[in-house]
């Protein structure tokens, strides 16, 4: 850092924080084309439409179960997912996904830091959307800066209103979607449409519009820089090694016009190549000046790069004033070093390697997972009962899980502890499950034991002869000790 010069700007050392006086303003955004504007439309498209599209798909099951690709069906209790069904008592499975999503973005954010926030998140895509629509009724930036403060006419008011009734529209839409992955899809629509829904599913159609029209067309960059928690954690994990949107200032410093620039060239004096135009400012839909430094608001979309790619090519001087660098080659530049991309290095590879693995074991866990299961719950109180013949006896809380579309009977039995006694209260040894259900039953243990054995219980399916066990622990009345 000795030889770096940081003279002209001194927050440059360090991820700088947005002044709040700054970002508190309305941003107005104008309008770029370029091939990261490209990557972000198509990146938009895909995934609006995997939300929109995405509770329609069919999946067909069979046994009486839902034929919806994805559902969340709380009245049976299922999360489904294409041929994946996750139970309640599989929740781990879920927690195991949010992790996997965890290091997949903080593997992103040391490849590219946030690119996830400058392509993928819902509120960067919506808000890309609301503002694709503001301009087509209203205009693009100059358009909308001079609307802004003129006195309203009908032709304003017109435009105004039309502006947000298909912000709501749209809202509404993403609203109504999201409550479709709670039901079958076609029927919900219909009922949401005729009036026929549940006033659950009305309620929260109006929450999810009410937040998506505020965020995506009010909130907007304030939710990017204040409100998500992504940001906040960029100065303990920023890494001035991912490509992040960076100004190269050993090229562009010192600023000035294209005139003023050849004069300082003409008399031998060093001249940058940014001219001061500040139209990567106003490309940027967070409202930052990248050429301050790093900035934790800075979501790497990438316009403000197309921006000032267009202005070098009208100029005739080299595109990549503004680009995606490392931070690291930044500092390199100011040396008069080569620069050395390391997007394969250990913390990239630890994490690709950690995602691997998690995917992994989750792939072979729900691969080798059974479709029923037993669990076994020893009586609390009392914990042993002394019978007149002398033996011991044990209570315990047996659930059989089916988790099948078919009917299925399952024998109950006990191993572990010799001479045992095993009864089935109120049922027979075999009990019969119904499809995707669960039943309980009391299992009694006697024996003449002391201290603590442990027990297996078994339940085999009469049909298939499969086996599934849980084990437990039987105790005499002296606790086990």
């Amino acid at each position: 850092m000795a030889t770096l010069d940081i003279s002209f700007k001194p927050e440059r050392a360090h991820l700088r924080k947005p002044k709040r006086g700054v970002i508190a303003e309305k941003v107005v955004p104008q309008s770029v084309s370029g091939r990261y504007r490209r990557l972000k439309w198509m990146a938009r498209i895909v995934c609006l439409s995997v939300y929109y599209i995405l509770p329609f798909l069919r999946w067909t099951r069979g046994g009486g179960q839902p034929d919806q690709a994805v559902l969340f069906d709380f009245e049976r209790g299922r999360l489904y997912f294409f041929f994946i069904e996750i139970w309640p008592q599989e929740v781990y499975y879920l927690t195991g996904l949010l992790v996997l999503a965890t290091l997949i973005l903080i593997w992103l954010n040391a490849v590219a830091g946030r690119i996830w926030c400058g392509y993928f998140c819902p509120q960067t895509v919506w808000t890309d959307l609301f503002l694709f629509v503001e301009r087509w009724v209203e205009g693009d930036r100059r358009e909308r800066l001079k609307k802004r403060d003129a006195p309203l006419n009908t032709r304003r008011v017109m435009e105004i209103g039309l502006k947000h009734a298909i912000w709501i529209a749209i809202a509404m839409g993403t609203g109504g979607a999201f409550v479709l992955y709670f039901a079958d899809a076609p029927t919900l629509l219909s009922e949401l449409v005729t009036g026929e829904a549940s006033v659950l599913s009305y309620a929260w159609v109006g929450i999810l519009t009410s937040t998506t029209y505020t965020l995506a067309g009010f909130a907007r960059e304030q939710v990017c820089t204040w409100m998500c928690p992504w940001p906040r954690l960029q100065g303990a994990i920023w890494d001035p090694e991912a490509l992040t949107v960076n100004y190269r200032d050993y090229r562009g410093e010192p600023r000035g016009s294209v005139k003023k620039a050849a004069d300082l060239r003409a008399k031998g004096e060093p001249a940058g190549d940014c001219v001061d135009c500040l139209q990567c400012v106003t490309v940027c839909p967070i409202g930052i000046d990248i050429r301050e430094g790093p900035n934790f608001a800075c979501i790497n979309c990438g316009l403000c790069v197309d921006a000032c790619d267009g202005v070098m090519t009208k100029l005739g001087r080299p595109r990549g004033l503004i680009d995606y660098e490392a931070w690291t080659n930044i500092q390199r530049g100011h040396r008069k070093e080569e620069p050395r991309r390391r997007v394969i290095r250990p913390k990239t590879i630890g994490l690709g390697l950690s995602i691997i693995a998690l995917a992994g074991v989750m792939g072979v866990s729900l691969s080798l997972r059974s479709d029923a299961k037993l669990t076994a719950i020893h009586d609390r109180n009392p914990v042993a009962v002394t019978l007149s013949d002398g033996r011991t006896r044990n209570g315990y809380t047996v659930r059989l899980y089916n988790k099948s579309g078919e009917a299925r009977s399952f024998a109950i039995a006990m191993t572990g502890l010799p001479e045992a006694t095993l009864d089935v209260v109120e049922e027979d040894a075999v009990v019969q499950v119904e499809p995707d259900a669960t039943r309980e039953i009391r299992v009694l243990v006697s024996a003449e034991a002391d201290g603590r054995h442990p027990v297996v219980f078994t339940a085999t399916d009469t049909k298939t002869g499969n086996r599934i066990v849980a084990e437990d622990m039987f105790m005499s009345n002296d606790g086990g000790r």
